[in-house]
């Protein structure tokens, strides 16, 4: 384990250099100058390139990437274009609040898609199970954002539908903006947790099919074991393998894919901080940004792998 843990820490390092060096190139290929945008619209020529010039935006890529990379190793990000402060302070600020809103996220979709997954997969071809997969099969195909904003009408700021209709009046549930109270955190986590649910389920019920099926089940069953423990016990353990990597995955992308929901209930996170980086041309925020996310996706990815480990303990990772 201990060997298996050193190695795939070394194989970030190739990993981040290979992510820094395509933002990198990324964003000097995208049209626009940071300096022209510091300056203003209507800014002389001499004060964009003094700026340029203080910026180091007038040294070749190599040497620009050369001095950001080496500063990087030593935990400096550089400091914003924008607004001067460090990349780090501005990161650290949006930071929490985007890993708040995946772990809440992840926590619901796991929660409602392994009870799905499982009633599905033990009432198999029943009524509800055809009903659990059509309700996971629509909570796959709305896109974020418009579920946000559907979830802002009804329960944030009311509809004209007639009182009499449940749920579905003028009162305000909760609050379509902002993070932190309870009445900020409900509507953006169903909207990301919605999706994930849904995959969870999927995901849950096909795994959980292909395990009933295997001899040992049998077997239990045959020896006269109860079914809520033949399910529980025997059967979803092993079943949680592929789960655990689909979980996983969801987790470190809404690390750095929750632009949508947070622009829709504007809230101050990773995502928002680097689509607002990215109209400014702020260059150290947007890698910085980036680097993090990248790294936090490796380390999910090694914790999932370590879950697999004391899921099923014939699993070798060294």
């Amino acid at each position: 384990m201990f060997k298996f843990i050193v190695r795939r820490v070394l194989q970030t390092i190739p990993v981040l250099i290979g992510v820094s060096i395509l933002v990198f190139s990324l964003m000097h290929l995208v049209p626009g100058n940071p300096a022209q945008i510091m300056a203003g619209e209507s800014a002389p020529k001499e004060q964009v390139e003094n700026i340029e010039e203080r910026l180091g935006l007038n040294d070749p890529l190599p040497v620009q990437y050369w001095n950001y990379i080496s500063n990087a190793v030593q935990g400096d990000l550089g400091s914003s274009i924008r607004s001067g402060r460090d990349v780090t302070t501005e990161i650290s600020g949006r930071f929490w609040v985007t890993v708040e809103l995946a772990v809440y996220s992840t926590i619901l979709s796991v929660f409602m898609g392994l009870i799905a997954g499982i009633v599905s997969a033990t009432k198999q071809y029943t009524f509800t199970d055809v009903i659990i997969m059509i309700i996971a099969l629509f909570g796959l195909s709305m896109p974020n954002f418009w579920l946000g904003l559907m979830l802002i009408q009804w329960f944030a700021i009311g509809t004209d539908l007639p009182s009499w209709v449940p749920f579905f009046d003028d009162t305000a549930w909760f609050k379509p903006s902002g993070w932190g109270s309870f009445e900020q955190i409900v509507l953006p986590v169903i909207t990301l947790g919605t999706a994930g649910a849904a995959i969870v389920a999927r995901m849950t019920r096909s795994s959980m099919l292909e395990v009933v099926g295997q001899d040992y089940i049998r077997t239990a069953r045959a020896k006269g074991v109860k079914e809520r423990v033949v399910i529980y016990r025997h059967a979803l353990k092993n079943a949680l393998i592929p789960v655990v990597t689909v979980v996983g995955l969801q987790f470190g992308t809404l690390l750095g894919g929750t632009v949508l929901t947070e622009t829709v209930f504007a809230i101050n996170g990773m995502g928002k901080l680097i689509i607002d980086s990215i109209q400014a041309r702020d260059f150290p925020i947007v890698q910085g940004t980036i680097l993090v996310v990248a790294l936090l996706f490796v380390l999910v990815n090694l914790l999932v792998d370590i879950t697999y480990r004391f899921l099923n303990k014939r699993i070798d990772l060294d």
